[in-house]
């Protein structure tokens, strides 16, 4: 599948032509080394999906043992469930500025070496206050590899838009997955203690650093090497070029930020507290975990096949209904079934949950020029964050205070409704562009 995009990206011909850069003589070779660029972005992109959730679905899965041996209340976990939004708004919107300054393969390498090393840091940290700045600094690499992922989609796949969202987001819901139904397993065989459970999601975050080094820049966006400079600039520098573009201004950013934001919060809130709701129903600790898995693990073959269906429907609205409707059944499921129904609601939420790949597709719908992406998936994710940082608190501090988990999922229920609606306006044709230019 790799090397199948790869090729047809480049149009990679044994008969390329002899061009001239920078004076230099450039020949045939040149779409190979381009080919071969490509094929490592797209592993780039890949292993660099697998990361950005292992830091919170492993924690998830360890909640209760985490706030035990941290001493933490309720209302402390429902704050530690709302770091990742908060971290996600702060770092994301500078995203764009740190690529046009370093470029994005830069960006995105250091994002993923700062997960690597909060990983490590927080089970080790020794109190909440040490737990929590680690934890901001792995989710500070994932907040800017998040904006710029469909920054770089868009410039280096721009006729691949819905297949390489889909393969990026499936990649993202297979390690989500996969760190909620591994990670208590594995904490059993290092010993039972889960800081170990935790640390071992470091490795795979170091594994993602290597892809990205190639595409370093000592300064700007400037090309890869001297002597294919002209030839790839346009794909290997993935330039964000700042322009007279006023996302605030455009009604259909404000209503992706918003759809964003509350299919953020509801994901944060499944993903911080769903194995907690099993356990309390009386499920046990290693089947609440890969209840859990479950629930994420719906979102692989969906999140590849969603965004091809969203990019060849001019309105998605229809998606964004369906998906709705099967969280407000899962939501219902776990009032009034919590253990009979488990499995049921688990694919359920799991299947609401894929609004997340239909909002990075709309992203790159909506705008028309990579300028636009990078300043539209800046803002909304970087707003939408903000807006779901209330929700997985207020979780907390009504499961703390209520006893019970009713109006903790009232509280989910209602909020789906409004993500519909606004889900509906975002899925309009529209180009931010025209409704924000200058």
């Amino acid at each position: 599948m790799i090397a199948c995009m790869a090729s047809e990206e480049t149009g990679t011909t044994t008969s390329a032509p002899i061009r001239v850069s920078r004076g230099r003589r450039v020949d045939a070779g040149v779409p190979a080394t381009r080919a071969w660029r490509t094929r490592l972005l797209v592993v780039g992109i890949v292993l660099s999906a697998l990361n950005l959730r292992p830091a919170i679905t492993s924690l998830g899965a360890l909640l209760e043992e985490v706030r035990d041996g941290l001493g933490m209340s309720g209302s402390v976990a429902g704050l530690l469930t709302s770091v990742p939004p908060l971290c996600f708004a702060a770092f994301g919107v500078m995203a764009p500025r740190l690529a046009r300054r370093f470029g994005p393969g830069a960006v995105v390498c250091a994002g993923m070496a700062a997960i690597t090393a909060g990983l490590l840091i927080r089970p080790y940290a020794g109190n909440t206050a040490g737990f929590l700045a680690a934890s901001a600094l792995a989710l500070m690499g994932i907040a800017v590899s998040n904006v710029l992922m469909p920054v770089i989609v868009k410039r280096w796949f721009p006729d691949r838009v819905g297949s390489m969202t889909g393969l990026y987001s499936m990649a993202l819901a297979l390690g989500t997955s996969v760190a909620a139904a591994l990670t208590v397993p594995m904490t059993d065989a290092l010993g039972g203690r889960w800081q170990s459970g935790l640390a071992v999601w470091a490795a795979p975050a170091a594994a993602a650093v290597l892809p990205w080094i190639p595409f370093v820049r000592t300064r700007g966006a400037g090309s890869a090497d001297s002597d294919t400079a002209s030839a790839d600039s346009d794909a290997a520098s993935a330039r964000v070029e700042p322009d007279g573009l006023r996302i605030t201004r455009s009604r259909t950013a404000w209503a992706l930020a918003v759809f964003f934001g509350l299919q953020a919060t509801a994901a944060y809130i499944t993903m911080g507290w769903m194995a907690q709701i099993f356990r309390d129903a009386g499920v046990s600790a290693g089947t609440a975990g890969v209840l859990l898995a479950v629930t994420m693990v719906m979102g692989v073959p969906l999140a590849f096949v969603i965004p091809r269906l969203a990019a060849r429907l001019p309105h998605q609205g229809p998606i964004v209904i369906a998906l709705g409707v099967c969280g407000l059944a899962g939501y219902a499921g776990l009032y009034w079934a919590p253990a009979g129904g488990a499995w049921a609601w688990a694919v359920l939420l799991g299947v609401s949950n894929c609004s997340f790949p239909l909002a990075l597709t709309m992203v790159g719908m909506r705008a028309r020029t990579g300028a636009g992406v990078a300043k539209l998936s800046a803002f909304a994710q970087s707003t939408g964050y903000l807006l779901s940082i209330p929700g997985p608190l207020l979780v907390g501090v009504l499961y703390q205070h209520s006893g019970g988990w009713g109006r903790p999922l009232a509280l989910m229920a209602g909020l789906m409704l409004p993500q519909i609606a606004v889900g509906v306006l975002a899925g309009r044709d529209r180009i931010v562009e025209d409704e924000a230019t200058l």
